[in-house]
């Protein structure tokens, strides 16, 4: 519930780069889908989503996805 809250308080001014780290970390699945739904609705109104995740279904999301391994760029991927 705390998590949600955060969210939402964070999205209240409605921002132009959302900075989001592990955002559905201690979400359940469906609550996590939720938010991801949410994030994907901001960007197509033109918000930039910078998130960062140590889940592979959650990075999924992304239109691009930039992997750091020991402090240093390992992929940089973008989705067509």
């Amino acid at each position: 519930q705390r998590q949600r809250v955060a969210v939402a308080r964070a999205l209240v001014t409605n921002p132009s780069i959302i900075l989001a780290d592990e955002p559905t970390g201690n979400l359940d699945s469906k609550t996590g889908d939720e938010i991801m739904g949410l994030f994907g609705e901001l960007h197509k109104q033109g918000n930039t989503i910078i998130l960062v995740t140590h889940e592979h279904d959650i990075a999924m999301h992304a239109h691009r996805i930039v992997s750091l391994r020991d402090g240093l760029v390992e992929k940089d991927e973008k989705k067509k």
